[in-house]
């Protein structure tokens, strides 16, 4: 029993020794995708560390731990017995626990965090309407307020004209301008250029199919939508294979969020590992996606207009998933490089240089649409821009 014992630990061991040698930075980039928030370095740093620290328990416990690790649990098999029922029952009145509360999904923020967010069926989560929040961060105040609709305005009280020449905007807490002022965000950037009225309907959080599902409803309330802007970003893709929260499945079957057991949500949320065949299938949904808003957008006589914001030099992987994704399928897109400095500090979000340099692009994309006034393109110098032309 005790030689038994000895190799089952020793072969947890090498299984540890063998997974850190075998997932090398090929292995990880491919099942461990990039996060906007998060540096590069930084996120090689820690992957490197982990195996590091795999490799160092694996050639403990073969080396140093497995003997008398097995003596101990083979002296009293009863008191093992016991430790392991009490390893399982712990796991599972924190199952319970758990069960008690609502779990948010990765991207869902506590309700009470302003802006305040309330639950919705249909998107996961959306802006509470009227009202407007504050935010204090490095003693700036910001305020963020929202109409009877639940769109970012100017302030407390104002509407969206429904009947004025709009560019609709949707997406995520960069297009809501997080941390920003309202005439500094995208949007508002955008309108002070094109003199045309912006509609903010993102919401923070949001990937590209809440963004879509947000937008095919709210477009049809304009009677003289412009042009749509939908913001994506390959940084963020990872966000797009999320099954906590109501999501798009292929050929754009709406699904409610997937549900696990608590501690396996988390777990699995925590390790943020993807499968090659969770990859594949949120590239084609993304893909969908994106033609359906083009279609979307179309059929209501509005241009559409994909945004990437790009900072700095594009990592390989972002590359691909740019190429296959916008490229192949060939939709109109504007990628705008920043620079990595333009970050709100300790935060990560554009700040004012990068908002701007955006709402330029966007303006200088649609300027020979003839529904726009006489146009005011007097901002200063964008950074370089690329764009694809496609459907």
């Amino acid at each position: 029993m005790h030689w038994k014992t000895e190799g089952a630990i020793a072969s947890v061991g090498v299984a540890l020794i063998a997974g850190a040698i075998a997932a090398n930075q090929h292995w990880l980039d491919r099942h461990f995708l990039s996060d906007f928030f998060i540096a590069r370095a930084t996120f090689v740093r820690v992957e490197t560390n982990t195996r590091i620290a795999a490799a160092a328990i694996g050639l403990l416990l073969v080396f140093l731990v497995r003997r008398p690790l097995a003596r101990f649990l083979v002296r009293d098999a009863l008191r093992s017995l016991l430790l392991v029922l009490a390893i399982v029952a712990s796991f599972g009145a924190a199952e319970l626990v758990l069960r008690t509360k609502h779990l948010r999904a990765k991207e869902e923020v506590p309700a009470r965090k302003e802006p305040r967010r309330h639950l919705d069926a249909r998107l996961g989560w959306l802006f509470v309407p009227s009202r407007a929040g504050y935010q204090t961060i490095n003693g700036r105040r910001t305020e963020y307020a929202f109409d009877a609709n639940g769109y970012r305005v100017r302030r407390a009280g104002d509407v969206v004209d429904f009947d004025a020449p709009t560019i609709v905007f949707t997406g995520e807490s960069m297009m809501v301008g997080e941390k920003l002022y309202w005439d500094e965000t995208i949007p508002a950037q955008t309108a002070a250029l094109t003199g045309l009225q912006s509609a903010n309907i993102a919401v923070s959080g949001f990937a590209t199919d809440q963004a879509f599902l947000r937008l095919q409803h709210e477009l049809p309330r304009f009677r003289h939508a412009v042009a749509t802007v939908l913001l994506f970003t390959p940084s963020l893709f990872d966000r797009n294979l999320d099954d906590d929260r109501p999501h798009l499945g292929i050929h754009l079957t709406w699904l409610p969020a997937k549900q696990r057991w608590r501690l396996a949500a988390i777990a699995k949320r925590l390790l943020r590992y993807r499968s090659e065949e969770d990859i594949e299938r949120g590239i084609e949904v993304t893909r969908e996606v994106l033609r359906a808003f083009v279609e979307l957008s179309r059929a209501h006589g509005a241009e559409p207009l994909v945004l990437v914001p790009q900072f700095g030099d594009e990592e390989p992987r972002e590359r691909e998933w740019r190429r296959r994704i916008l490229d192949e399928p060939r939709f109109s897109y504007v990628q705008v490089r920043l620079d990595p400095s333009w970050r709100i500090y300790d935060d990560g979000h554009p700040d004012l240089r990068a908002a701007r340099a955006m709402g330029a692009a966007i303006a200088q994309r649609i300027a020979p649409h003839p529904a726009l006034p006489a146009m005011r393109l007097v901002c200063c110098p964008s950074p370089r821009l690329r764009g694809e032309g496609g459907a």
